[in-house]
């Protein structure tokens, strides 16, 4: 997951990261791999009460516009619902336009922007959020 963090983000998470959140109940990590077992996509959910975060959703630049993301992506919108998560977060870029695509098409909209978020290039972040409710 380290390996693809960096290649998929400007500002990527330190491999440390994702092993310090394997040790919390409430984080949820999910994986894709292709078909020699080589991860590559994932997906991580944090969750608190009935409200959960997307932390991070990347897949590897050779194997993007496949449908991996949606997979995890759907798969986390999934996982929360059955958990009881009634409203789900997340940030995306402004200039993203693909993950916005994505995010908007499983009932994501915007409630929020983060100034100055991302810092490499410096950009906003955009806070979006679904409802569960909105699909029952």
């Amino acid at each position: 997951m380290a390996s693809i963090e960096v290649l998929a983000f400007g500002d990527p998470w330190p491999a440390t990261s994702f092993h310090e959140l394997l040790a919390h109940p409430f984080s949820r990590m999910a994986t894709a791999a292709d078909e020699s077992g080589v991860v590559v996509g994932y997906c991580i959910m944090l969750r608190a009460a009935d409200e959960a975060e997307i932390a991070n959703i990347a897949t590897a630049p050779g194997v993007r516009r496949r449908g991996i993301g949606a997979r995890l992506l759907d798969d986390a919108i999934a996982a929360g619902e059955s958990a009881g998560v009634v409203a789900m977060f997340l940030e995306v870029r402004e200039s993203n336009t693909a993950a916005r695509g994505l995010y908007a098409s499983r009932g994501f909209a915007a409630v929020g922007r983060r100034r100055g978020y991302y810092r490499h290039p410096a950009e906003d972040a955009l806070v979006l959020r679904r409802d569960a409710a909105a699909f029952e």
